[in-house]
């Protein structure tokens, strides 16, 4: 028994009775996760946030399911990690199989010392519900159901947006759009924009089932060349409630409509479970993608997650990557919208998540050539790699069941003198690291829970040397040290870090690194500052 919609009403706004548009600052369209969680941390930051989506309910399959350290560590600071783990399945290890023998094993977070899990597997209805709860407690958000946009048109300094509900049409003025409506994005069309990459022709089948397994551990185990699915791959994951994630390879002639059919399904996955005592949640055939807009940016009309860039599922590069397009757009807009920084600090964000999303693809089309190989050269290859990787250390590394999703790190443009003085810690560009620290009090406290709670700006985060660095106005300051607020007892920081005494990183809003100095003067932290924020 599929897990049951959670329903939204539909009501009346007072904008829709004006005679003329209302204006808003931001409207976001689409409360998938990349939406709500977008509106979540706008709000944070002081923004008012109209947030528009054409259906008024959740809980249509599980869809995305796999959420990486990364977006656990975004939507802590939003305020609904804890909901998230307690309900998902903590994982990090992942097993690939070649027939029935594991070839490898990998451990994604081998070290302590972080905060969050490095994956957690759950259903996206569960994430989108507690994003819904979150945004309801928030007075600068007003979501609104069965609103759906069919109409735009972009002025020289607003975007006008006509809106149908079912009371009939209404009119909107915003500062900007923020697309966030979705693979199939009716914003897109508006603008005149459409995907370009590639589709696979492989087709695969996914199937949630309900079931008791004690003999399926809490990993991922990726298989090719199966005994129950002979010449085709599999995958499968646990998910909370007893619910399995497989999917399996069923090639490029298969019939979608056939193939969905559960009297059909039902052989397949009694053969790889050895049992049919389960039901089915949930069955979709999907084809690969691997597209992206050629702009993210049109004038007042901004793209994220789906409806900007599309990668194929194995890896979990689709949902995660969608939030970092979140993360990324959030501080920047809402600087813009205070008047702190210059519209073309937008710029950065297309700049920043374009070549993430290159990346992405680039990554995904990789595991999909070698799960689904185009050609003859290609299957030799794989099986040859395949045939190594028993034996071999370098072939294991070249076994492609799906690269998983990791931070994507920007290359900056900004560098600081010392630059080459640095033999470890993530470099500009690159996201903050997480590593455990004491207050002062005794407190065992997380660098990125500190983080959070130094504000929604800039912060520098210094390994403390004596008198504390002078920083220009509207950094947030954490030291570490000794006789500082924070103290590195388990040396991990110091280690993660290479954070010689007296050494700074200055920590961008989204906890990305805009520079790290050796020495750090205030004119230098300026001047990066400066850079980030588009001011120079």
């Amino acid at each position: 028994m599929a897990q049951p919609a959670l329903q939204f009403g539909y009501r009346r706004h007072p904008d829709q009775d004006r005679v003329d548009a209302a204006r808003h600052p931001v409207v976001i369209v689409g409360a998938g996760p990349v939406g709500l969680s977008l509106a979540i941390d706008l709000a944070q930051r002081g923004q008012s946030v109209v947030l528009l989506d054409d259906a008024d309910r959740i809980g249509d399959g599980s869809r995305a399911i796999c959420f990486s350290k990364r977006s656990l560590e975004l939507w802590d600071r939003l305020g609904v990690a804890d909901r998230m783990i307690e309900k998902g399945v903590v994982w990090k290890v992942g097993k690939i199989f070649l027939g029935p023998e594991m070839l490898y094993q990998f451990d994604l977070l081998p070290d302590d010392g972080h905060k969050m899990p490095a994956f957690i597997n759950l259903q996206q209805y569960y994430a989108e519900a507690f994003l819904v709860d979150r945004v309801q407690q928030l007075p600068g958000i007003d979501l609104r159901w069965r609103n759906k946009v069919t109409g735009l048109v972009q002025r020289n300094d607003h975007a006008e947006l006509t809106i149908e509900t079912p009371d009939g049409p209404y009119t909107l003025r915003v500062d900007y759009v923020v697309a966030c409506d979705g693979a199939r994005s009716g914003l897109r069309g508006m603008v005149g924009a459409d995907f370009t990459g590639e589709v696979f022709e492989d087709q695969f089948l996914i199937a949630d089932v309900k079931m008791t397994a004690r003999n399926f551990p809490t990993e991922r185990w990726f298989w090719f060349d199966p005994p129950f699915h002979s010449g085709q791959s599999a995958l499968l994951h646990r998910q909370p409630d007893d619910v399995w994630r497989i999917d399996l390879q069923l090639g490029p002639d298969a019939d979608p409509a056939v193939e969905r059919l559960p009297e059909n399904v039902r052989p397949r996955i009694a053969r790889m479970l050895g049992h049919n005592d389960f039901d089915f949640e949930w069955i979709s055939i999907y084809k690969f993608q691997c597209r992206r807009m050629q702009r993210f940016l049109h004038e007042r009309v901004i793209f994220a997650g789906d409806a900007a860039h599309q990668v194929s599922p194995f890896g979990a590069r689709g949902a995660n990557s969608g939030l970092e397009d979140a993360e990324n757009l959030a501080w920047k807009l809402a600087m813009v919208l205070r008047g702190e920084a210059p519209a073309c600090l937008l710029a950065s964000y297309e700049i920043e998540r374009g070549l993430a999303a290159d990346e992405n693809i680039r990554a995904s089309t990789r595991s999909t050539d070698f799960i689904a190989p185009h050609s003859k050269q290609e299957r030799r290859l794989r099986q040859a790699v395949l045939s190594l990787a028993k034996e071999a250390d370098f072939a294991k590394r070249m076994v492609n069941g799906g690269r998983l999703s990791v931070p994507s790190v920007y290359e900056s443009a900004l560098s600081t003198a010392d630059e080459e003085e640095w033999n470890a810690g993530p470099r500009p560009g690159a996201h903050m690291l997480d590593a455990p620290l004491m207050k002062a009090s005794g407190e065992a406290i997380y660098l990125t829970e500190a983080f959070s709670s130094a504000g929604r700006g800039f912060v520098l985060l210094e390994n403390a040397n004596g008198a504390a660095v002078e920083i220009p106005q509207g950094v947030a300051h954490l030291r570490v040290g000794a006789a500082a607020p924070l103290r590195d007892d388990a040396g991990l920081f110091t280690k993660r870090y290479d954070a010689a005494p007296g050494s700074a990183y200055l920590l961008r809003p989204d906890g990305y690194v805009a520079a790290r100095f050796r020495h750090p003067t205030p004119s230098a932290i300026e001047a990066a500052m400066a850079r980030a924020s588009g001011r120079m």
